[in-house]
């Protein structure tokens, strides 16, 4: 008997360390097959848009998971109308190599479901949540459990302190933080980029660099090696 093939999935790409679990988790399930890797970047500074990973560390990244990596350059600033304009073109790429799926590492925020779900309606491209809903701290303690690895790649100092940037993403990390944050930094408190984990072929060597405050949020280099 033939196996049957499973639907060709992207994943909303981030770096960091929702969107890797995201994607160790549909993997372990094998409801979708995840070929690619969609990734805004910052045309300006050559890094992710929102956190700053260097694109660098970001091809490394895709190398290691196995995945196609599709970026989608953005101008700075970037106006709404220039990101929706350019992510259709890319959502159209996507359906014309036959990709039906995206997954995303979303965990709570329902504006942003909403988001995602606008977006990706008409397009023949059904969102995947497989995250959603779960208990962050628990959720944060079993990614490192798993033995993802990763550093704070950009944080907001008016909500964690500063020199909490370039860390690792690790159980003190968690320690240290503010009861009023979420342990996955998921209303913005904080970004990670991923350097090892299960769905990485091979760890990523960083090494932390410069440390910047920028537009309100603190940034740590992290330069692979």
């Amino acid at each position: 008997m033939a196996a049957v093939s499973r639907p060709r999935a992207a994943l909303s790409w981030s770096s960091g360390k929702d969107c890797a679990f995201a994607l160790h988790e549909v993997r372990k399930s094998g409801e979708v097959e995840v070929v690619a890797a969609l990734t805004t970047t910052n045309e300006a500074y050559d890094r992710v848009a929102m956190h700053g990973t260097r694109n660098a560390l970001l091809r490394r990244q895709a190398a290691a998971m196995g995945l196609e990596l599709i970026d989608i350059p953005l101008p700075w600033p970037c106006s709404n109308a220039d990101y929706e304009a350019r992510m259709e073109t890319a959502l159209a790429t996507l359906k014309a190599r036959g990709i039906t799926h995206m997954v995303f590492g979303d965990l709570f925020l329902e504006d942003v479901r909403a988001y995602r779900e606008a977006q990706l309606a008409d397009t023949g491209i059904t969102p995947v949540f497989p995250l959603w809903g779960r208990d962050t701290a628990a959720l944060a303690r079993e990614m490192i459990e798993a033995g993802f690895e990763a550093r704070i790649a950009t944080l907001d100092p008016s909500k964690v302190p500063a020199e909490l940037a370039g860390r690792r993403f690790d159980a003190a990390f968690l320690d240290a933080l503010p009861e009023d944050v979420d342990p996955c930094g998921e209303r913005g408190e904080f970004h990670t980029a991923v350097t090892a984990g299960p769905i990485f072929s091979a760890p990523i060597e960083v090494e932390v660099g410069e440390v910047v405050t920028r537009d309100g949020f603190v940034y740590a280099d992290l330069a692979p090696l």
